[in-house]
């Protein structure tokens, strides 16, 4: 209960209050700010109250306590400052928003303001104060509060004064509140939107870099090198890419052709429809006609379904016929028809389909050699031959190993979880010594096969499968000129046996060369190996 008035009060105090709870309500109607708010309040309040201290605290939502807003005058001793938190328990404000109601104490008792915020405050000299509690539709928001360094300073009627200016400055206080979230929530929007902005603007300039960058010579997919001969193979690619013209891709097996084919599929006009792929020697020879050109139901024994050949879906795209000196004399008059003509039948049926597929050849054999011999028919090499690329060997790349060495490094130790940050020196002078006859996906498999071998953060090669191979590899070169079949021949037979005979499989053959194992038996078939 507040303690009744002992002073007596005449009509014209009566009009000086009303006239402050007019100019208060004057005030409190054009403040959004919390703390000029709170000093427009606190220089009316001086004139009907004996204050030392006047403040505002306001509930705070983040941590459940009260934050000081704003203050008239300093806190006795300097124990309170703006921004100050204060408990719920033990301090008047924290009273008064608990039970909803007016604290008036004439005199402070420590009994029931045990904070020790509230002790400081009474050591520096504060006797006397009261704290009315700011509600607005039914929410508590805070506290009013004024402070006197006398015993006995404020009466009931001060409270009561104190309670209707209370009500006035609730009003304002929750439209400051609401001003300032709706201040932060536009802070928050405008920062998304200049975040959203940049990022934009980020990704807008990342595209034209990549614009610019595929356009040279340093980034092609996963083609890898700065050397000399790789820069001008892919300035061959940049050049032959925007037109529709024929290519052909020379060069070793495991040279990365198929690579070279997609950067070509990709810089072209082409690149939103698919790229397909098709390995000629994969194929048996009676099911290659097919796999180009399609077939309808009952065309043959086992043909039980309509097929689509590569040549029809790769209408609009681009075919990558790989290894195409595999494919047999008969069948060439039609590659050669549907280059010339763009049209073909599908076996068992004689209507014609049409198509606008692009076509880019690979062979890693010698096709003017293959013309020689009458192993492959003179005009078909004429129309794939329009714009020939060889892709250099990777012991013409020397400078490029070590580029390529961190790459697959990075790609399979990251596929197996595992974090190589480390490649020995001795391990890259040794594989930029070793001639790479498997090139490319030689040194990548070799590559892999040292992740998984590494057990720490350094690279383990297995150094000494080169130095078998570099043994065997010289004495040849000392024996006198030899043609690059007989080479080619010693050195897929040593594999062998080091191998015992086994071709495929982990540890095989084919994976020491570094060639899909169809390609080593037609190779060893071709060579006479068994």
């Amino acid at each position: 209960m507040l303690p009744q008035s002992s002073q007596p009060h005449d009509a014209s105090d009566e009009r000086d209050r009303l006239r402050l709870l007019l100019d208060v309500n004057n005030a409190v109607v054009s403040n959004l700010s919390l703390r000029e708010l709170l000093i427009v309040v606190a220089g009316w309040l001086k004139k009907f109250f004996p204050l030392d201290l006047a403040s505002m605290v306001i509930m705070d939502e983040e941590t459940g306590l009260l934050r000081v807003h704003a203050l008239d005058a300093p806190a006795p001793g300097g124990v309170l400052a703006e921004g100050t938190l204060l408990p719920l328990e033990g301090t008047p404000p924290g009273i008064a928003i608990a039970t909803r109601s007016t604290v008036l104490r004439e005199r402070l008792n420590f009994e029931e303001f045990y904070s020790p915020i509230m002790r400081e405050a009474y050591k520096a000299g504060l006797r006397s104060g009261c704290s009315v509690p700011l509600i607005c539709h039914d929410q508590v928001l805070g506290t009013i509060n004024v402070g006197s360094m006398r015993e006995c300073a404020f009466t009931r009627r001060d409270a009561e004064l104190l309670e209707q200016i209370a009500g006035q400055v609730a009003i304002a206080v929750q439209n400051a509140l609401n001003f300032q979230r709706a201040e932060r929530e536009r802070d928050h929007n405008k920062l998304l939107l200049d975040e959203v902005a940049a990022l934009k603007n980020k990704l807008h300039s990342e595209k034209l870099y990549l614009e610019e960058e595929i356009q040279t010579e340093y980034n092609f997919e996963e083609i890898i090198g700065q050397s000399k001969a790789l820069k001008k193979i892919l300035q061959q690619v940049a050049t032959v890419a925007p037109t529709d013209s024929a290519v052909l891709l020379c060069g070793e097996t495991g040279t990365g052709k198929e690579l070279i084919a997609r950067a070509i599929h990709n810089l072209s006009g082409r690149r939103e429809r698919t790229l397909v792929k098709l390995n000629c020697a994969a194929i048996p020879t009676g099911l290659l006609e097919s796999e180009l050109f399609g077939h309808e139901k009952g065309a043959f024994t086992g043909a039980i379904a309509q097929r689509v050949g590569r040549f029809e879906l790769a209408n609009k795209g681009t075919l990558l016929l790989d290894e195409v000196g595999e494919i047999p004399l008969d069948l060439q008059p039609k590659l050669l028809r549907v280059l010339q003509e763009h049209e073909f039948e599908r076996l068992g049926s004689s209507r014609t389909i049409k198509t606008d597929a692009r076509l880019i050849a690979a062979t890693n054999v010698d096709l003017p050699q293959m013309v020689a011999e009458k192993k492959f028919r003179s005009d078909l090499f004429y129309r794939l031959n329009v714009f020939p690329i060889t892709i250099p060997p990777l012991r013409e790349r020397v400078d490029d190993i070590p580029l390529l060495i961190g790459y697959f490094a990075q790609k399979h130790s990251r596929r197996m979880n595992k974090r190589i940050d480390n490649v020995p020196r001795q391990t890259v002078e040794a594989l930029c010594n070793y001639p790479w006859p498997g090139n490319v996906r030689e040194l990548e498999n070799f590559m892999e096969r040292s992740v998984i071998l590494s057990s720490g953060s350094e690279l383990q090669a297995p150094l000494a499968e080169l130095k078998v191979t570099a043994s065997v590899a010289v004495p040849e070169v000392m024996s006198g000129p030899r043609s690059m079949e007989d080479v080619e021949r010693r050195h897929i037979a040593e594999i062998l046996e080091q191998t015992r005979g086994v071709i495929g499989g982990k540890g095989g053959a084919a994976e020491i060369l570094g060639l899909p194992t169809s390609t080593l038996r037609n190779r060893m078939k071709k060579l006479g190996l068994k």
